[in-house]
């Protein structure tokens, strides 16, 4: 039942956006996609008893670049948003490799118990993930229609996570500590 939860927390700002964009225009659905955003992020909370540290900073990112694009009445602050949210993500992971800390090992270590080897893969891909991420997004905002980057946003960047989380099993599998 947990993860039910979680999904709906997950995905329903991103449900609550596109249900407001396609009854009006981008514009019109940024304020109550920060809304849905703030209420995930308390509802998940609620639910994990902690802290969630990168929807928390995801939705930051969202009230701080969606205020931007209310108040300047500009669409390109909300379409950069999630190539900053990924190159910062980005970001974190690379610093905790000069710091030689695995921070994803601290994010994602209570569902995995991995080698340190495996971390290190784990974390270079997910650097890589978010560049390309971010690259493919400006790509498509900058080239693109509001309406196919909006489908782009809502319909393309989850399966496009979810097919790349799956293609990383197997070096859990491989680098996966038996309890």
């Amino acid at each position: 039942m947990k993860s039910i939860y979680k999904l709906l927390i997950d995905i329903g700002p991103l449900a609550i956006f596109f249900i407001f964009y396609t009854r009006s225009d981008l514009q019109s659905a940024i304020l109550p996609f920060m809304i849905a955003t703030i209420i995930s992020v308390l509802l998940s909370y609620i639910v994990e008893k902690k802290i969630p540290v990168m929807p928390t900073v995801g939705a930051i990112i969202i009230l701080l670049f969606g205020g931007l694009t209310i108040y300047f009445d500009n669409e390109i602050f909300f379409k950069m948003k999630p190539t900053i949210i990924n190159l910062i993500f980005a970001a974190i992971l690379f610093g905790g490799i000069l710091i030689n800390k695995p921070l994803l090992k601290y994010l994602l270590g209570g569902a995995l118990k991995l080698k340190d080897e495996g971390w290190s893969i784990l974390t270079k891909r997910w650097i890589g993930f978010f560049i390309a991420l971010a690259l493919l997004n400006e790509i498509v905002w900058r080239t693109q229609s509001t309406d196919l980057w909006v489908n782009f946003k809502v319909f393309g960047i989850l399966p496009i996570t979810f097919i790349f989380t799956l293609s990383q099993f197997s070096i859990i599998k491989k680098f996966q500590i038996e309890d």
